[in-house]
């Protein structure tokens, strides 16, 4: 299961790659017509954050931090909502990515939309602004101190 948070943790530096491209192409094309190229960095994007996604779900129902933590130990909602360490790991850190994953995937038909491509540009920077705020403030940084083997690359080392 080691190797899996691994991924998951290299997975996100990835969507973090992607979503300063995207953004960075959302203002520097916005006054240029909206390509392919736009078309497939957006799709790299969205197929990396559902990847994630679904590792961070095998992660918060199988992991040792998530779901089964919670319910092994059979403390009352309650207790975990008072806890800064487990309400994040509980219902923050999933909560937080799931709704930057549906942004992400948005941000995905508004490349299908029939509109004017400063139009496209604008609102998919938008999105991908929205979604790389909301991943930033729910991932698990080191210096947030939510787990004693919190690092830069979590499970690699």
């Amino acid at each position: 299961m080691g190797w899996i948070l691994g991924l998951h943790s290299l997975l996100r530096w990835l969507i973090l790659i992607f979503l300063i491209i995207n953004i960075f192409r959302s203002m520097v094309e916005a006054d240029t017509s909206y390509t392919p190229a736009d078309i497939k960095w957006n799709l790299r994007l969205l197929i990396i954050a559902h990847i994630n996604l679904l590792l961070g779900f095998i992660q918060y129902f199988f992991g040792r931090y998530g779901f089964t933590y919670f319910a092994n130990k059979d403390i009352p909602f309650s207790e975990i909502m008072k806890n800064n360490v487990m309400r994040f790991w509980a219902v923050e850190h999933i909560t937080g990515m799931i709704i930057a994953v549906a942004i992400i995937t948005i941000s995905r038909g508004v490349t299908k939309k029939d509109w004017p491509d400063l139009k496209k540009h604008k609102r998919q920077l938008l999105l991908y602004s929205l979604a790389l705020i909301i991943i930033l403030a729910f991932i698990p940084w080191p210096f947030r101190h939510l787990s004693p083997d919190a690092t830069w690359f979590r499970g690699l080392y």
